[in-house]
């Protein structure tokens, strides 16, 4: 199977890896006109673009500034370990061995604004963009207009290299509609992740986005290939409930 996750705001370029392996992300030309349009920014422009802070629209400007391709290697991170937020946690990719990251390389994919789509080794720089930004470029109005065409057709190599029987899509709805799934040669799985709150099983985001990254690494670790498998999914006291589950989404509930 192929695993696409989304990225995250928080980010460590300060912890070294212990993985010294490292890759060029697929599309970093492409990634260059996006840099270059954000280098034109003031702030104050970023501020306002990207609906952020005074002082995080100065780092981020800071950033861009600085940005240059191809990366290198003082200062740049492997993108599996840079990124630091919830999904990650559960991903908790510090711990997987060599083997384990050999197949993460060909089987997790990390959906991005600046990138478009990462391996887990491809060294990235620091930065802050949403998918959902509409930023203005070659391609149409935002990033989704730039990025559908590469994104997918990198998803479909790779799903059809992998001899995947589905895509596991792990990444939140922003990030996934950068993807055009209507091209893709496999079923798409999104399984869902639910907290039982006052009687009721519930989609509570900061445990959803955790164990997003924690069935991540379970099927990375077990190889998971099928469904049948897939379902099997018991990390963390969550259970699958065939009940509340469809062929497509399948829900895993606790509580």
């Amino acid at each position: 199977m192929l695993i696409l996750l989304s990225p995250a705001k928080t980010l460590d370029f300060e912890t070294p890896s212990k993985i010294k392996n490292s890759t060029q992300p697929e599309w970093i030309e492409e990634s260059v006109e996006i840099a270059g349009l954000l280098k034109q920014e003031t702030p104050a422009s970023l501020r306002d673009l990207m609906h952020i802070s005074e002082s995080l629209a100065e780092l981020n400007h800071a950033r861009f500034q600085d940005w240059m391709a191809p990366h290198p290697k003082e200062g740049s991170q492997q993108a599996i370990f840079a990124f630091q937020g919830d999904v990650y946690q559960g991903l908790q990719a510090e711990k997987m061995t060599v083997k384990q990251m050999d197949f993460a390389q060909e089987h997790l994919r990390i959906l991005s604004g600046l990138y478009g789509i990462l391996r887990p080794l491809d060294r990235i720089l620091p930065y802050r963009l949403e998918m959902g930004t509409s930023l203005p470029n070659s391609r149409g109005k935002d990033l989704y207009a730039y990025w559908r065409e590469y994104v997918t057709k990198s998803v479909v190599e790779q799903l059809e290299k992998n001899q995947s029987r589905f895509l596991l899509n792990l990444a939140s709805n922003e990030y996934f509609r950068c993807v055009d799934a209507k091209s893709l040669p496999t079923p798409v799985i999104a399984p869902a992740f639910k907290e039982m709150k006052n009687g009721k099983y519930k989609m509570i985001t900061f445990f959803a986005k955790k164990a997003r990254g924690t069935m991540a690494s379970w099927v990375i670790r077990n190889r998971v290939k099928t469904r049948a498998k897939l379902i099997q999914f018991a990390e963390d006291d969550y259970c699958y409930s065939e009940e509340l589950s469809t062929e497509a989404v399948p829900v895993f509930t606790r509580g």
